[in-house]
């Protein structure tokens, strides 16, 4: 009978017709156990299949499923190779056993990108180019708004991808939304900006951040059809929006409510800050176009890398009104001297040269068979409850039975490795007529863990 040393693998305990499967799951339950490590190589599919005595096909299959699941993926020149180390999934303590809390095992809090997905190899191949032909002065201090190749990069794919209307002297290279945010709320709170209306929900981190910076956030109820605009004080002129994609709730902003905010600050010379955080990831409706298109003089719009490429990367961008730049590059000159030269150049080749819109693409692939998979989960394990905001972007909101105490379900959750976010953490004002809920992030884990870790979630609530 064949087998193969490699994880002790005998090709007589496969079923004759499943045998693709067998390996696959072989392979995933070698990394769950941390005999398969990030960073180890795969043997070569064809002598894997030699050394097993099936066609070079099953392996690939294998493989291929492995790469599926965001554990592994392929090197121009370097095989298949193991990209995240598993984890056990978390089982409930023993009756006999003290509680006590382990170590997160399936993190889904929402806006935990996929990072096993990062494109190495076309970042490797871009980074290389982009040193090969960069000058020294491309390694001095250079212009606070960004390097001119990336801005220039940025405006024609922002005006191609979002309609966002820009030249390049009008973008902002920023280390994250975050940074871009933290900009902002600087200069309007050196201008006597005192109050912004929020979206409510809307991100925590976001509001807390805002309030850092002295200003207080008022609240604007949020429903199907996104912010309900009518319900903004007349007296605040600053709203911050998550317009294409809200958090959490993941509803769109109606065309009536559009036109309404941009009848509104046409009149009131207001300023909208558009965080389009996640508007690349979409799945089953047409893509929507920021709202700056509409307003470039009344809206400042933000986006990053952070939900696409990887958080660490810390690259984003900032298109503000005109009347705001010069004040923002004086603050971003204050605050750091501006942004790492090389891997604007290298972001700035990926956009030019196609390889970042193919990556979205393979992303997108990944995060909509996730996606599908945690709205499966939730119908099977949790019928009574309610899934909205699955059109697009990396999380669903989970409405759950009134009644129920998310908080103390996210707590529970916890205790079993299970990380979720209660949609009460990201609430400003709590009503009693308002369902509780729970916010998933699905992009970092792949279906048969999420699958898992809703499992968790529904025994939580019972």
């Amino acid at each position: 009978m064949s087998g193969s040393d490699f994880l002790v693998l005998d090709i007589g305990t496969a079923p004759a017709r499943g045998r693709t499967a067998w390996l696959a799951t072989a392979l995933r339950e070698a990394v769950d156990d941390g005999r398969l490590r990030a960073g180890d190589r795969l043997p070569a599919s064809r002598v894997l299949a030699a050394d097993l005595g099936v066609s070079r096909g099953v392996v690939v299959a294998a493989y291929e499923r492995l790469t599926e699941q965001g554990l592994a993926e392929g090197r121009a020149g370097g095989g298949t190779v193991v990209v995240a180390s598993g984890v056990t999934a978390p089982q409930p303590p023993r009756a006999a056993e003290p509680r006590r809390r382990p170590a997160a095992a399936l993190d889904l809090s929402p806006g935990v990108p996929d990072l096993s997905a990062f494109p190495r190899t076309a970042w490797l191949r871009a980074e290389r180019a982009v040193l090969s032909e960069m000058g020294a002065t491309d390694l001095g201090y250079g212009d606070m708004r960004g390097h001119v190749a990336l801005r220039t990069a940025l405006a024609g794919w922002l005006a191609r991808t979002r309609g966002v209307h820009v030249e390049p002297e009008g973008v902002l290279v920023v280390a994250g939304v975050a940074q871009a945010l933290a900009l902002l709320w600087r200069v309007l709170g050196a201008s006597g900006v005192a109050e912004v209306a929020v979206e409510d929900p809307g991100s925590k981190g976001a509001r807390d951040q805002l309030e850092s910076w002295g200003m207080r956030a008022v609240g604007v109820p949020v429903d199907a059809e996104g912010a309900q605009v009518a319900a903004i004080p007349e007296r605040v002129t600053t709203i911050m929006l998550t317009p294409a994609h809200q958090f959490p709730t993941g509803v769109v902003l109606a065309p009536e409510r559009r036109r309404a905010l941009l009848e509104r600050l046409t009149a009131t010379d207001g300023l909208v800050v558009e965080d389009d955080y996640d508007a690349e990831h979409r799945y089953d409706r047409p893509p929507v176009a920021a709202l700056q298109a509409a307003a470039p003089e009344h809206v400042a719009h933000t986006g990053s890398t952070s939900k696409t490429l990887a958080p660490g990367m810390r690259l984003g961008w900032l298109v503000p009104p005109r009347r705001y730049l010069d004040d923002l590059v004086q603050a971003r000159h204050d605050a750091d001297l501006g942004s790492p030269a090389l891997p604007q150049l290298v972001l700035a080749r990926l956009l030019e040269d196609g390889g970042y819109d193919l990556h979205l693409r393979r992303v997108r692939r990944r995060q909509r068979l996730r996606r599908d998979a945690v709205v499966e989960a939730v119908r099977r394990h949790l019928p009574a409850a309610e899934v909205t905001g699955v059109a697009a972007g990396l999380h669903v909101l989970v409405l759950v039975p009134h009644g129920v105490d998310d908080v103390a379900v996210a707590q529970r959750a916890a205790a079993v490795g299970v990380i979720v976010h209660p949609l009460s953490r990201h609430r400003l004002a709590h009503a009693a007529s308002e369902r509780p809920g729970l916010v998933l992030g699905y992009a970092a884990h792949p279906p048969d863990r999420l699958e898992t870790a809703v499992r968790a979630i529904a025994a939580a609530i019972r």
